[in-house]
């Protein structure tokens, strides 16, 4: 039953970041709206893309993503610098706001790792974080394959 005890896990996660992330949505002036939200995660996790790596990603028009990229930039989320190899594109930075926005957004995890370190031995930790890894690994070279990471 390790595909269940994954599934659900994963699943899991999904639904405490959406509640987290859609806990920070709010209906006011420079807020951000849900596809705001989830586009700065994208950012975020994708570490200074360039404006064409963020749309190839989402698999969207660059067009439709420099929109998305504006209105984010507009709000102060994120910055657009130019690249220092290719003078013709930007990378996106993530501004300071971001942080106080997401500071607090995975307290969840650091907290359930704590409990767990606190009812497990080193040794099993150890194991844990090595299956951990290699998942990931594993995850990672799906994601090259299939071109989505």
């Amino acid at each position: 039953m390790l595909m269940d005890e994954a599934l659900s896990l994963y699943q899991r996660l999904r639904l405490m970041h959406y509640h987290s992330l859609f806990g920070r949505i709010r209906e006011k002036p420079g807020s951000l709206s849900a596809t705001e939200a989830f586009s700065l995660d994208v950012i975020y996790i994708l570490g200074k893309p360039t404006i064409k790596q963020f749309s190839d990603f989402l698999g969207i028009s660059q067009p439709n993503a420099t929109y998305k990229i504006n209105s984010l930039i507009s709000k102060g989320y994120i910055n657009k610098v130019l690249s220092e190899d290719d003078r013709r594109e930007y990378h996106l930075h993530i501004a300071d706001r971001f942080y106080t926005y997401y500071d607090d957004k995975n307290s969840f995890l650091s907290d359930a790792v704590k409990r767990l370190e606190s009812t497990h031995s080193s040794e099993d930790m150890a194991l844990f974080e090595k299956i951990l890894h290699e998942m990931n690994e594993a995850l990672n070279q799906e994601g090259d394959q299939n071109g989505y990471l």
